[in-house]
């Protein structure tokens, strides 16, 4: 029955791929539930790659992204990529700070910010990881990683591919988190996420999956995790 969803899942991919292909590797406008969202060239576009939207989605209606009663929460979208996970975690209520490696995806989660007048609750940098935030401690993390081991071939694939990204991101983990901090990781069933979860339990980090999204050809999840 897998087999069968999944190559139906392929078959309707293969009939979109004109209808998507315009909106990858161009400067495109994107909705999700009536946010307006700017992709660029260099940028993964958060609704055509889907995990994004997903992401988005998850933060926007999940208790486990709800700021506490009365507080300013402080956020880190991790990864930042078109600012997606940084615009809907500002909406929420949530004070953030987001970090890309890709100086256009700074670029694009800057105007994103601009676009949805939050640029007072957003504050985009530039660097690997945490070496941008030290010291920092966050309640919510959002990452959305690299899926793919590899070296990445240009800064587009930099969404993609990745040497030691989940490794390095499990070890600075436990120490940006608050106490009873939460990450919120998507991973999905094309990549290595065994290894991302191997790497979260040899730092101490406990993980569960919270949201599940079987897309036919790809399943994915977001994990819940927090200090052991």
């Amino acid at each position: 029955m897998r087999m069968v969803r999944r190559t139906i899942a392929f078959a309707w991919l293969y009939l979109k791929r004109p209808f998507l292909l315009p909106r990858v590797r161009k400067p495109v406008m994107e909705r999700i539930d009536g946010v307006s969202l700017v992709s660029i060239p260099d940028v993964l576009n958060p609704v055509v790659f889907r995990g994004g939207e997903l992401l988005a989605r998850t933060v926007a209606a999940s208790p486990l992204a709800d700021p506490a009663s009365g507080q300013t929460g402080r956020a880190l979208d991790m990864g930042t990529g078109s600012g997606v996970g940084a615009v809907f975690l500002a909406r929420r209520g949530w004070q953030v700070t987001a970090v890309d490696l890709n100086p256009e995806a700074v670029r694009c989660a800057r105007v994103n910010a601009l676009l949805n007048r939050l640029e007072d609750r957003i504050d985009v940098r530039l660097g690997d990881l945490f070496a941008p935030i030290p010291d920092e401690r966050f309640d919510l993390i959002l990452f959305n990683p690299p899926f793919f081991r590899g070296e990445p071939k240009g800064l587009f694939d930099l969404a993609w591919r990745a040497t030691d990204v989940m490794e390095r991101f499990a070890a600075g983990l436990p120490g940006a988190l608050t106490d009873g901090g939460r990450a919120l990781i998507l991973l999905s069933t094309d990549g290595d996420a065994a290894g991302m979860l191997r790497a979260l339990e040899e730092n101490g980090l406990k993980h569960e999956p919270a949201v599940r999204k079987d897309y036919g050809n790809e399943v994915m999840t977001i994990h819940h995790v927090r200090k052991g």
